[in-house]
């Protein structure tokens, strides 16, 4: 969460925070398997000028399937879909962001002393509503931390291994 508002103090706009701030991972696959093949195909029955519309809404369909997929393998918890709706809103809050930014031809913009928090109380308020309860009910937080647990087990097991097998062969 801090790591979130971190980002998010950085974020001036939803399309600053998707497109540069979050999970770059995410965005440089789903760009070229998603949001380039959709913007070619709307570009050519919309036009250059509103084709990323359905290009954005299109990568963030897929990328809200994705986290279902995700969120019911990390819980076998059957989907209540709140994770879609996080992103299909904010896919559709970003559409009509890029929408005026192009019919204002950026004339007028918010200054960044009213966007970032605008942006922020956004992005906080969806996600403890629509992203985080999935999240918790199907235990990814206990699951991380049982992770982390067995990863220290195991190093702590090699660490002793070693130190056990440099013992005995400096005593032969």
């Amino acid at each position: 969460v801090l790591l979130l508002a971190l980002l998010l103090r950085l974020s001036s706009s939803l399309q600053d925070f998707w497109g540069r701030r979050w999970n770059m991972m995410v965005s440089r696959v789903l760009r070229p398997t998603v949001y380039d093949p959709a913007l070619s195909l709307s570009t050519r029955i919309l036009g250059r000028k509103w084709a990323s519309l359905p290009a954005v809404f299109s990568t963030f369909v897929v990328s809200a399937l994705m986290h279902e997929l995700i969120f019911y393998y990390l819980g076998r918890v059957r989907p209540t879909w709140e994770i879609t709706w996080f992103f299909l809103l904010h896919g559709v809050c970003l559409m009509v962001e890029i929408a005026i930014k192009k019919a204002l031809k950026d004339r007028c913009r918010l200054p960044r002393i009213i966007s970032a928090p605008l942006t922020v109380g956004f992005v906080m308020v969806t996600g403890f509503w629509l992203f985080f309860p999935p999240l918790l009910r199907c235990r990814a937080d206990v699951r991380a931390f049982e992770e982390y647990a067995a990863v220290g087990e195991f190093l702590k097991d090699i660490s002793q291994s070693l130190t056990f097998k440099s013992f005995n062969t400096t005593r032969a």
